[in-house]
């Protein structure tokens, strides 16, 4: 049997909103798996988790850039050690202007970007200047990069940098494409459709909501019916064109396009998935005192 310390309560009581004794009580139920503990509260109907595990903060900025004509756009991540300098305007010019260099320059992956040039200088170089003059620690995290020939491309960038979107349309116009591309910021669709599903999560899914039910006190032929209807209010959640479009919610956002599909988006939410190292300020403080 796990320890469950405070620590992992606390950690699971962030990621769920749960109360303590719960996260307690799942955390114990589950020898101290988080992820099952987070399954484990779904089932009970206790949390939300789904929507709140992944909201790990991180700083620095979601840039994108999107060409005159519509047919070249990028998004990227650059990452930096304090909010006071990602909200700066030396750092979104960085930003900017690696999002347009990526638009234009095609890189095929990181390597690639940090030995391209830029004003004469590698990119890599650049980033080195960038460090030694705000006195932080830059890198860029991630980057996406979309070119088409017929149809159109927008963007979306939402609090400052926080998240950001590109969307791929097969027609409509800039307006249609911001719509497009803010309806994902809002919402965060995983897919476009149901075909895009992965269907080790929809099994997963499934399963918790089957529980959920029986949790419920459902009668056991009745469950089946019950967890239809629920995934379908599942794919709702998850894929765009199902989505009630945030500006209309009595309209979907299959009926916001009409004739036109999103081909492919990509949305960018600052700090996903990095894990951010908790500082005692006081403590450093005193530190440096010392």
């Amino acid at each position: 049997m796990a320890n469950i310390t405070a620590a992992m309560v606390k950690e699971l009581r962030e990621a769920t909103g749960a109360g303590m004794m719960d996260c307690k009580k799942a955390l114990t139920a589950t020898d101290g798996d988080k992820a099952k503990a987070i399954d484990f509260l779904r089932e009970k109907g206790i949390s939300k988790a789904a929507k709140k595990a992944d909201r790990i903060a991180a700083e620095g900025v979601v840039a994108a850039y999107v060409s005159e004509d519509g047919k070249t756009a990028s998004l990227i991540e650059v990452n930096c050690e304090t909010d006071f300098v990602a909200k700066g305007d030396d750092f979104h010019a960085i930003a900017d202007k690696l999002a347009k260099h990526i638009a234009e320059t095609a890189p095929a992956d990181l390597d690639a970007l940090n030995n391209s040039m830029l004003d004469g200088k590698k990119v890599a170089d650049v980033i080195v200047e960038a460090v030694a003059r705000i006195g932080e620690k830059i890198s860029i995290r991630r980057f996406e990069r979309y070119a088409v020939e017929d149809g159109i491309l927008g963007s979306y960038i939402h609090m400052g940098g926080k998240i950001g979107v590109i969307v791929d349309l097969s027609a409509g116009d800039a307006a249609l494409c911001k719509d497009i591309a803010m309806q994902v910021a809002a919402a965060r669709p995983s897919c476009i459709d149901r075909n895009g599903v992965d269907p080790e999560k929809l099994a997963h899914e499934k399963e918790v909501l089957k529980k959920q039910a029986l949790e419920e006190g459902k009668p056991e032929n009745i469950v089946e019916k019950m967890v239809i209807g629920r995934i379908n209010k599942y794919y709702k959640e998850i894929c765009l064109i199902e989505q009630a479009f945030i500006k209309d919610p009595d309209q979907s956002v299959k009926q916001i396009l009409g004739n036109a599909e999103v081909r492919q988006f990509a949305c960018y939410q600052l700090g996903e998935g990095i894990e951010k190292k908790q500082e005692d300020f006081a403590a450093e403080v005193a530190a440096q005192i010392k």
